[in-house]
């Protein structure tokens, strides 16, 4: 049995006679010609939980622009107070209640509208989606309000429905299901461009509700990487996430998210780091965030304690990799401590800190006994840690490190670059890659650091690599000759402290560079563009997210507000819709209260940045082309079938 036979072959087990194969064959074509769902693309969420939940209650202004649409009679107060009763429908409704004269009328209008709405956004979903998507509750209620049949000569049935629903007291609640489904339908596709983690407090929130989603997938940025290493068991890693937790004074990830014991690191650091009366680990928080003295005392001893632990991890692991040629990053065995000196690529320089209480002259690298056993219990905490490991998984099974959709090409940080803008050959040891090549090989080890067998070289090796991804010179998602974590603690040096951006960010505003990656990734369409993360874009210094003629966009705009003094705006979202592509950038979100009570929301300017020339619909898509094949394989099982070739089955 050749391949295609054997292939068709197990395509009969589900569509086991020609009326099956031809109902399939009718119900994909009628799906090609369904209006494109919108995109949305995101980037450097960076643990923001709130300002990310708006802007998935909100479609990013995506339901803001459908309610203008609709309603172009409504003032602009019912706009606002519509929009946010569909994005904080429980909380709003409790609000709003409170002062309401004709509350009968309320709910008539209010359920009006947002059954139009619904039936737009419908519209654009296969009935099968759309019955996957419904809620459990209501869910046949909304199906009856939104299905366009004619009932009579009036709308008398479905007001019927209306005052019944009214009546019994459950307007409430099927305003809320209605709202929640809107939520689902308004976003077709989630992309999130990189680093969903570090920073803000709540990136196990935002991966909740991105594993409730349905369609979701992520290119990994350098602070995704660093957390899946950490699941996974990489011991570079590990102290790295806690070492960017504790600088930043946030452990509520750590500790409340994923259930981290950070006991014995705290104890071991009162017990060998107490007497030290360094500011140098003092965590970078800003006035509204301050621990207590206490807590910053503890805080600061765990961040030196975990440091120093890091780099004695970082140099064993360079140490062991040589094909990774960054044995310049080997500090360690170059301190002076006595004279309070360290070598640094050939040259001196004062220690702003000399207290290393564990540090073993003789064998600079190594962990001390204490310190070992302090990292194989974190270790131990990470491995075990459910949510953790679940939402790594997610991470690995809907992620990658590119991504090519509907003439996008998405990855977080840059494509390796030489001097003179062309595709830069990477070597690991006797291994080379470029472009493409390169990202798929650094794809293929993060799933082998996954999924290798337990305690194998091949596993390790590939654990050590996803290090390499958060820190390493040639990381795509890195981007950087070097991490300078250890100079910027310890030597008071801006020329030592530089990390130096790659040739790429030299040429991503090159639109032949640009034209390079894209061909080498497949994309030689004119439409064709580039979106990143990584780089926070200086707005308020009049740096531009376009750039390269509009061939390279730039959507890390500051989601995170520790970028936010630098970039003077909250942020970017790309949307893709059957319009084009629109840029939309967002104020600071302050607080889901304040957006609730006074109807605020954070899209603040819209960049159209590609205008199509026709309503763009499935058939035009990546989705288009996969169920036109889809079809043609359905369509050689029927021929199969009629010729007596396979036999059909009647269940």
């Amino acid at each position: 049995m050749d391949a295609n036979l054997k292939y068709l072959s197990l395509l009969a087990e589900k569509f086991p006679n020609q009326h099956e194969a031809g109902k399939e064959i009718v119900l994909l074509n009628s799906t090609l010609n369904l209006t494109k769902g919108a995109e949305i693309f995101l980037s450097d969420i960076h643990g923001e939980d709130e300002a990310f939940q708006h802007v998935l209650r909100n479609g990013s202004g995506v339901i803001k622009q459908k309610i203008n649409e609709l309603f172009p009679e409504l003032l602009e107060k019912d706009e606002k107070q519509l929009a946010s009763i569909i994005y904080y429908p429980e909380e709003k409704l409790q609000l709003l209640k409170k002062s309401l004269t004709d509350e009968v009328r309320f709910y008539k209008e209010t359920l009006s509208r947002i059954i139009k709405v619904t039936q737009d956004f419908c519209s654009i979903y296969a009935n099968r989606k759309l019955l996957k998507l419904l809620p459990q509750s209501y869910g046949d209620i909304i199906l009856e309000l939104v299905a366009e049949r004619t009932v009579g000569d009036d709308n008398q049935y479905y007001e019927d429905i209306i005052n019944n629903i009214i009546e019994i007291g459950q307007a409430d609640k099927l305003i809320i299901e209605f709202s929640y489904f809107i939520q689902r339908l308004c976003i077709h596709k989630i992309h999130i461009i990189g680093d969903v983690y570090d920073r803000g407090s709540g990136a196990e929130i935002i991966m909740d509700e991105l594993m409730k989603h349905h369609a979701v997938d992520f290119q990994w940025g350098n602070h995704d990487i660093v957390w899946m290493g950490a699941a996974w068991g990489s011991e570079a890693c590990i102290a790295n996430v806690l070492r960017l937790s504790l600088r930043y004074g946030n452990t509520e990830t750590l500790e409340r998210g994923y259930g981290i014991n950070l006991l014995p690191l705290a104890s071991f650091a009162l017990e060998h780091y107490k007497e030290d009366d360094s500011i140098i680990f003092n965590p970078k928080v800003s006035p509204d965030e301050l621990l207590n003295s206490s807590e910053q005392w503890l805080n600061s001893l765990m961040h030196k304690a975990i440091s120093i632990i890091q780099f004695k991890l970082e140099s064993q692991l360079i140490s062991r990799r040589d094909e990774y040629g960054m044995s310049d990053r080997l500090i360690l065995d170059k301190l002076n401590l006595s004279d309070k000196k360290v070598q640094i690529e050939g040259k001196e320089y004062d220690l702003k800190d000399a207290f290393f209480p564990t540090f073993n002259h003789l064998d600079p690298f190594a962990l001390s006994e204490e310190e070992r056993l302090v990292v194989e219990k974190l270790k131990m905490s990470f491995l075990k840690s459910q949510r953790l490991q679940n939402h790594a998984r997610f991470l690995l099974e809907q992620g990658g490190m590119y991504k090519v959709t509907n003439k996008n090409l998405l990855f977080h940080g840059c494509i390796p670059l030489d001097e003179a803008g062309y595709l830069k050959e990477v070597s690991f040891g006797d291994k080379s890659f470029k472009g493409k090549q390169l990202m798929e090989y650094l794809e293929k080890e993060v799933q082998i650091a996954f999924s290798g067998l337990d305690g194998s070289d091949e596993k390790l090796a590939a654990l050590d690599m996803i290090w390499y991804l958060w820190a390493g010179p040639e990381s795509p998602i890195f981007g950087k000759h070097k991490m300078a974590t250890f100079e910027r603690y310890f030597v008071d040096d801006k020329e030592i402290q530089k990390e130096e951006k790659g040739f790429y960010y030299q040429y991503r505003n090159d639109p032949e560079a640009c034209q390079r990656i894209l061909k080498e990734f497949g994309l030689e369409d004119e439409n064709s563009v580039i979106l990143n993360g990584h780089v926070p874009v200086s707005v308020s210094k009049g740096e531009s997210p376009v750039k390269a003629n509009g061939k390279l966009i730039v959507i890390d705009g500051g989601f995170c507000k520790a970028y936010q003094g630098q970039t003077g705006i909250a942020g970017y979202t790309l949307i893709h819709n059957h319009f084009g592509r629109q840029l939309i950038a967002h104020d600071s979100f302050e607080s889901q209260k304040k957006a609730i009570e006074e109807e605020l929301d954070i899209a603040y300017s819209e960049m159209v940045l590609s205008q199509s020339r026709k309503k763009l619909r499935v058939r035009d898509l990546d989705d288009g082309q996969t169920i036109l094949g889809k079809i043609e394989d359905l369509k050689a099982l029927m021929e199969l079938y009629q010729s007596g070739e396979l036999k059909e089955r009647f269940i």
